[in-house]
């Protein structure tokens, strides 16, 4: 059922060309939104995950391109904008050892662009910024609350937490209508093989003999995306959610073995597991288990998952097997 806030709304959606981005884009044009998609420019014109949606709900998108670090850049992209959705972020965990100053400037500065541009707008009635639920880091008890402390616990969560810090500091020091949205582990299809529920599905259906990862008990807490970009939705409709954390979360959680063998029964490949050394993140670095409390959300919102864990394991697995050449089984991505 369509919501009636979203029909005739201007949102930009930053990050749009990503995973959980793109679902976002997809969705709020069905709402009946007018959604300006905020794209990394690249020479060669790619739009990265758009390009997967319907060409019906392209012709519905204003495409601009940038770079979140660019205050001007991201100005532009603001302008006339009600609702915004701050996606764009760099997110491989391994990558922000080698690349810290970089995440830094797209994490932090971004978020700061975003909310600076909000606030010198006359039309901005939300921004929903996205965090992650590795700034809560190894559970200290469950399940998680937005009360649980922060940890960072890599210089991808540290960034993260301080961009938060950042978009709580304008909502209490300038009134930004600022929510910010906390997902746990999103997966579905259009996610990539740093993500350890593609890297599973893509060695089993290429056929491998031995399945190779890392660590192999972490528990987490999987969003299907659409379920997601559904929890973002609401909170991007919702007044009282402004000036708050908010997590998305299932309040279930499954090893990193358990969803192994669900999706050697999904993708009918029933194999050894390995855990290899160069497979597992950086000493100190490995969240050990995430579980949400989603009751805040729920509360506000009346949002719920709606798509059961084997059941986004499916669907997943079946858009990675029409997708194969998008993934190479043999080559592990950080």
């Amino acid at each position: 059922m369509m919501d009636k806030f979203w029909n005739g709304r201007q949102v930009l959606v930053t990050g749009a060309d990503g995973f959980i981005g793109s679902h976002l884009v997809e969705r709020l044009v069905s709402e009946g939104a007018n959604v300006r998609a905020f794209t990394f420019y690249n020479s060669w014109n790619s739009i990265g995950w758009l390009s997967d949606i319907s060409q019906q709900s392209l012709k519905n998108i204003e495409i601009v391109s940038g770079d979140i670090r660019d205050d001007g850049c991201v100005a532009d992209a603001c302008q006339r904008c009600e609702i915004i959705f701050h996606l764009s972020s760099l997110i491989a965990i391994p990558y922000s050892y080698k690349a810290t100053r970089a995440y830094v400037d797209t994490n932090v500065v971004g978020a700061l662009n975003v909310l600076q541009a909000g606030r010198q707008s006359d039309s901005l009635e939300r921004i929903i910024h996205t965090s992650t639920s590795e700034v809560y880091g190894t559970a200290q008890f469950v399940p998680i609350s937005e009360d649980h402390p922060l940890s960072g616990q890599s210089p991808y969560s540290a960034s993260k937490i301080g961009a938060d810090m950042i978009a709580e500091s304008f909502y209490r020091s300038f009134d930004m209508p600022v929510v910010t949205a906390r997902p746990f582990n999103t997966f579905g299809p259009r996610q990539t093989a740093r993500a350890v529920i593609p890297t599973i599905a893509a060695q089993l259906l290429f056929g491998c003999k031995e399945l190779t990862l890392g660590a192999l008990t972490p528990t987490r807490d999987f969003n299907f995306v659409t379920d997601t970009a559904g929890g973002l939705i609401a909170l991007g409709s919702c007044k009282e959610a402004e000036g708050q954390v908010v997590n998305i979360g299932t309040g279930e959680e499954w090893s990193i073995e358990q969803t192994a063998r669900l999706l050697m029964q999904v993708c009918e490949n029933e194999v050894e597991i390995k855990s290899h050394v160069e497979r597992k993140r950086p000493e100190k670095s490995e969240v050990n288990r995430l579980l949400a409390d989603a009751d805040r959300l729920k509360s506000l919102t009346g949002w719920a998952p709606q798509v059961k864990f084997k059941d986004g394991l499916e669907i997943t697995a079946s858009w990675i097997r029409e997708n194969l050449q998008h993934f190479d089984p043999d080559r592990y991505t950080i």
